[in-house]
């Protein structure tokens, strides 16, 4: 599922235009941008959490001259899914 499927759903499920869910859709992914940029946590029950975590810093190694790289501590974003995404049967 691609950003389109997604305003083609909530358009449906509000039964609003595609332009107003577009529009719906882009703020709501804008707000969590700017909240994890942030460093704030985001948690939507029943789905699951994204976290700002910090990353220490490592050695890597060149793959083409294997030489070692100084990899620099820097922030990632984690997901931890809820409960109840997690008891969803994905199974076919």
């Amino acid at each position: 599922m691609i950003k389109v499927d997604i305003i083609n759903e909530v358009s449906k499920a509000a039964d609003i235009t595609k332009v107003k869910a577009e529009v719906a859709v882009e703020a709501v992914l804008e707000a969590m941008k700017d909240s994890l940029m942030r460093g704030e946590r985001i948690e939507l029950r029943g789905f699951g959490v994204f976290q700002v975590k910090p990353r220490k810093r490592g050695i890597g190694r060149n793959p083409r001259t294997g030489k070692e790289v100084k990899i620099p501590p820097g922030r990632t974003i984690r997901f931890k899914p809820g409960k109840d995404l997690q008891n969803l049967n994905l199974n076919p």
